[in-house]
């Protein structure tokens, strides 16, 4: 008010005589009480730059006069928010002065913010500005304060105030030191507005408990000529400074000799102390951000009036004066452009919401024995930079507290979820808080504390661990595996014992046991059976399309051949011994026609099924994803099912016929037993099949193929053993038995 009344004579709104014209107010650090004067201020439309964070509610017509050197305190919180993400910090407290609209903008958001990033608030804690009184309501209330604080388990606390608040923090824990509460160590964050002050009597007491912490601070850097300005200064030199003279007394404790009458007191000041031995706990000769704020703040002032003298013209002194008392808002069309850099280097220019454009210190504290400290910056937040270098930090030049033995400290509600390990919540507590729970099987985390398990994609599985998905093995009977190399060998040397076989018939064509038994149908059925060892093999080696659509068809066609043949040698052997009764119609049909028609018909009818399943469904190659964790099944997909089943369940109806009709006709008078051999071989072909189906559902994979292929390797031994092993050791270690005399003899 006295800025705008005549000096020496308080009248609001009314100047007279010789006056000074008020060209700006410069004020802080505190933005609330800044917009309190500004109420009147703004009324005169006077330039009115702020050494504080914009408050978050500048409304429209404020803005058009002020100008601020600190960036929104909003930026500061997220700058801090990036901060504790970076080092993981998710449980952090919050300890704050009542001052302005603080705890208004903690909860509308802060709180909210933080939470949507995954920070938790073990506690959130107001202090009054009285709290120091000798009320007993109120140390009562503080001393229970201060313990929720030193007793809670988060490592980090986040202090929030004004320029002062410091000295309120440093009373505050003073109390725990009076009363030895337990202390679990904590490091302290605070925003910009926030800096190091102490008042007389706090100035022997220890600093130790902002050694670690950290401070946002607007970016500065050291003046030219500042602190050697700083240092120069004296009582003795500036007689006339009143202030100095009070700061100085104070600074250094005593009394200067103007100042009191008794000349002969000890403790007084000679006016040649040096203030560069003060501990910086009690003065700093260097500027600090805040000091720099108002430096940049003046020149700024300085630089926006000088460049509207210039675009004035050159005029008369008293014109100027009189123009700038009476247009003095003409000033803030020149700040809003203005641009300039100080004398550090720094360009300084305002955005168009008069905030100064610059970013923010991340100021770590270094105490020491000698009640001083070190300001270090350890990183750089810039809220206007692209995201991914918002944020700065030096991770190895930090300092933290004592207590931390100068280890990164961990705050979190409890420890973080391995991998292999999902988060479970714990009933009634904090997001933050929950136990850790084994990912069920077939499903990983592959990163620390994630909420939900998921499953490997379907060409990996999960390791024993649960924490890494491996890549699937491709799975199916390779001829290099021992499996593989086993079945091809048998069936290799079932083959040549066939074709050996084969070649013993060749050789004694026209013998008795060759002739008695229908030569075409034991040849038939010998290159059946060679044909069916060697069809194995299609089985073996990784499924392609055309060995797919030939492995199922083929099989079956060949077996029905060979099984159509062990019924066609058994109605043979009955139609012979039925027609040899007299006047029987019988012998018409005994002969090559009847065999003929029925290795045909029974063919056709396989043939016709098989062309079927290839027309409609036919079988293709596949991949197995799901029957073994570990991998992936390579296989023929046999398309339709009911057509598979349809041929394997016509062959098995041939094979029982065949059986049946051989165990009847086992006690016929045959020369060569030929019937008792087909029903031991029917015997076991229909006891292998049999075995198969069972043992083909329970398999997967290889081991199905294996089973197939043995199953058929076994079958058809059986065959070849029991019908043509008799004739053969005939045949090589018993000739005299295959001659006609021998047979007429039988017969006789």
């Amino acid at each position: 008010m006295e800025l705008l009344s005549t000096p020496d004579g308080f009248i609001p709104n009314y100047k007279c005589h010789i006056q000074n014209n008020l060209i700006a107010v410069i004020g802080g650090p505190s933005s609330i009480e800044f917009l309190d004067m500004a109420t009147i201020m703004t009324a005169y439309k006077f330039v009115q730059v702020a050494y504080s964070s914009a408050p978050e509610t500048n409304s429209t017509m404020q803005s058009h006069f002020f100008y601020w050197m600190l960036p929104k305190v909003d930026h500061q919180y997220h700058g801090l928010l990036q901060l504790f993400l970076h080092f993981g910090w998710t449980w952090i407290g919050i300890l704050y002065l009542n001052v302005g609209n603080i705890a208004e903008n903690l909860l509308r958001n802060v709180i909210p913010m933080f939470s949507r990033s995954g920070i938790c608030f073990e506690f959130i804690e107001k202090i009054s500005n009285g709290f120091l009184s000798e009320d007993e309501k109120t140390m009562h209330a503080s001393y229970n304060i201060l313990s929720v604080v030193l007793k809670s388990t988060t490592k980090i606390v986040m202090f929030l105030g004004g320029f002062q608040s410091v000295l309120n923090l440093r009373a505050l824990l003073r109390i725990s030191e009076y009363n030895d509460m337990p202390y679990n160590p904590k490091v302290w964050f605070m925003t910009a507005e926030v800096d190091f002050s102490s008042v007389p009597f706090q100035r022997y007491w220890d600093l130790n408990f902002i050694h670690g912490s950290m401070t946002l601070a607007i970016h500065s850097k050291q003046v030219s000529a500042f602190q050697k300005f700083v240092q120069m200064r004296s009582p003795v030199l500036d007689k006339e400074d009143g202030f100095l003279i009070q700061f100085w007394q104070q600074m250094f404790n005593c009394l200067l000799q103007s100042s009191i009458a008794d000349k002969e007191d000890d403790n007084i000041c000679t006016g040649e102390e040096k203030l560069e031995t003060l501990p910086a706990s009690v003065f700093e000769t260097s500027m600090t951000a805040h000091s720099y704020s108002i430096y940049n703040a003046v020149y700024a002032i300085a630089h926006a009036l000088h460049t509207m003298y210039y675009f004035q013209g050159q005029q008369r002194t008293m014109m100027r004066e009189n123009l700038l008392s009476q247009q003095s808002w003409m000033l803030h069309r020149f700040l809003q452009s203005i641009s300039f850099n100080n004398s550090a280097g720094e360009k300084i220019y305002f955005d168009q919401n008069g905030e100064l454009l610059g970013g923010l210190d991340i100021i770590n504290w270094i105490t020491s024995s000698n009640q001083t400290f070190l300001r270090k910056i350890v990183g750089k937040i810039d809220p206007w930079a692209t995201t991914n270098k918002h944020l700065i930090i030096y991770e190895h030049d930090v300092v933290w507290p004592s207590l931390f033995n100068q280890e990164q400290p961990v705050s979190l509600c409890n420890e973080k979820c391995n991998p292999g390990y999902r988060k479970a919540k714990i009933e009634g507590q904090s997001f933050c808080c929950y136990n850790c729970t084994r990912c069920p099987e077939g499903k990983i985390t592959n990163q620390i504390d994630l909420d939900d398990c998921f499953q490997c994609s379907e060409d990996e599985y999960p390791n024993n661990k649960q924490d890494l998905c491996m890549a699937k093995d491709i799975s199916y009977l390779a001829y290099e595996e021992p499996l593989g190399t086993t079945l091809v060998t048998l069936a290799l040397v079932l083959s040549f014992i066939t074709i050996l076989v084969l070649g013993i018939f060749r050789k004694y064509h026209n013998t008795p046991i060759i002739k008695a038994n229908n030569r075409s149908l034991s040849y038939t059925l010998l290159l059946s059976l060679l044909l069916s060892f060697l069809c194995s093999l299609l089985f073996i080696g990784q499924p392609m399309k055309v060995t797919c659509l030939l492995r199922q068809t083929s099989f079956g066609m060949i077996f029905t051949v060979a099984v159509s043949c062990m019924l066609a040698k058994t109605i043979t052997v009955v139609f012979a011994f039925m027609a040899t009764k007299p006047g029987s119609r019988m012998r018409t049909w005994v002969g090559k026609t009847l065999s003929l028609s029925i290795v045909l018909s029974c063919s056709f009818i396989q043939f016709l099924l098989c062309t079927v399943w290839l027309a409609t469904s036919p079988p293709f190659p596949d991949m197995d994803n799901h029957s073994f964790i570990s991998e992936i099944i390579v296989e023929c997909n046999e398309g339709s099912v009911v057509m598979f089943y349809s041929v394997l369940s016509f062959m098995g109806f041939l094979a029982i016929v065949s059986f049946i009709a051989a165990f009847l006709a086992r006690k016929l008078p045959d020369t060569f037993q030929e019937t008792k051999s087909i029903t031991f071989s029917m015997l076991i072909f229909c006891s292998v099949w049999l075995s198969f189906v069972p043992a083909y559902m329970s398999t997967k994979g290889k081991y199905m193929v294996a089973v197939e292929i043995f199953s058929l390797l076994a079958s058809s031994t059986g065959l070849l053993a029991c019908v043509f092993s008799p004739k053969c050791y005939i045949i090589i270690m018993r000739p005299h038995l295959n001659k006609k005399e021998h047979l007429i003899k039988r017969i006789i």
